[in-house]
């Protein structure tokens, strides 16, 4: 075969896919809405079940959920014949995902949810299917076409059902006011766990702040710039933000030295401040527009407030090192 028949194959492939997911508009129905209202609703947890394939599209829509603020994992069904039911509660939510429905290994998970009363929503394509005849929400899905050549391994069908987990998984977001912040919270480390920090996740604070009262001299000014290392000295005044000296301001005034010269001459009187809650990506492009080192950082409620008290302080190098771009 040659090389323009791969292409040409996984082209085709690939239209098939992008056809057959356009039919998700069908299962966007009233049993979508009750769907979405029970598990927007529910006091327990979201539990995902499934074999063969559909054990991994329930497995991410589990992680997926969870990273939503929807506590939520998977059960093996064969495991759970052996002691794993334990996991499930009366309060719980069960999603079961069976392209046929009739699954045998789904039977007895089934059965235990029914006894329990414990809410079953089920997803499959057969609408006789023992999966949806013991479903209490039941989802239809449309019957694809494979992106197979025999048109029988499940691609089109599990490209179809990781999209349907994904449409729930973004409508709830939206039905729980999910925000970025909540999102960050659930995403501390990997590269989105960076991309979501904010000023008040790097921003030094307390003792390692570079500090000193409005009354202080230039002397003293070199004394803690020397001792905390970020370059900058916050003068404050009532304990609120009054100006900003450099490294390059103390070097430049130099010249003028006297034994008692006041800082109020030469500091900067208004300096740049950023809310805490400035994406720190933003913290770092703001520093290169600028071009500074560093930001003073202060509350949410003092940003637009006249009289601003230093929260914490944030250097490029913090930035850097925690991976920020």
């Amino acid at each position: 075969m040659s090389k323009k028949s791969y292409i040409s194959f996984a082209k085709k492939s690939a239209s098939i896919q992008i056809n057959e997911l356009k039919k998700i508009k069908k299962v966007f129905n009233n049993s979508f809405i009750k769907a979405v209202k029970l598990i927007s609703n529910t006091k327990g947890k979201v539990i995902f079940s499934g074999v063969g394939k559909n054990s991994f599209i329930c497995k991410k829509a589990a992680a997926t959920f969870s990273s939503v603020g929807i506590p939520s994992f998977f059960v093996d069904p064969t495991g759970a014949s052996h002691g794993d039911m334990g996991q499930i509660e009366k309060k719980d939510i069960l999603i079961v995902i069976s392209n046929s429905g009739n699954t045998s290994e789904l039977s007895n998970i089934l059965r235990f949810a029914n006894r329990f009363r414990i809410k079953i929503i089920g997803i499959a394509s057969n609408q006789n299917s023992m999966l949806l005849k013991a479903s209490d929400i039941k989802i239809l899905l449309p019957k694809l076409k494979e992106s197979d050549p025999n048109n029988i391994v499940p691609t089109s069908s599990t490209s179809f059902t990781m999209l349907l987990c994904d449409c729930f998984a973004t409508t709830l977001m939206r039905e729980k006011k999910f925000t970025k912040e909540n999102f960050r919270l659930f995403h501390k480390g990997g590269v989105l766990g960076e991309t979501l920090k904010l000023a008040k996740d790097i921003m030094v604070v307390g003792k390692k702040m570079p500090v000193i009262k409005y009354n202080k001299n230039f002397k003293d000014a070199l004394k803690v710039m020397n001792q905390k290392k970020l370059g900058i000295v916050v003068i404050l005044k009532r304990n609120f933000i009054s100006g900003l000296v450099t490294d390059g301001d103390l070097r430049r005034e130099l010249k003028n030295y006297t034994k008692n010269q006041s800082l109020v001459k030469f500091m900067t009187k208004t300096p740049f401040v950023v809310n805490e809650n400035m994406p720190a990506s933003k913290a770092l492009a703001l520093m290169n527009e600028m071009k500074i080192t560093s930001l003073l950082v202060v509350s949410d409620k003092d940003y637009k407030k006249k009289n601003k008290t230093l929260k914490g302080i944030i250097h490029i190098h913090f930035l850097l090192q925690n991976g920020i771009k």
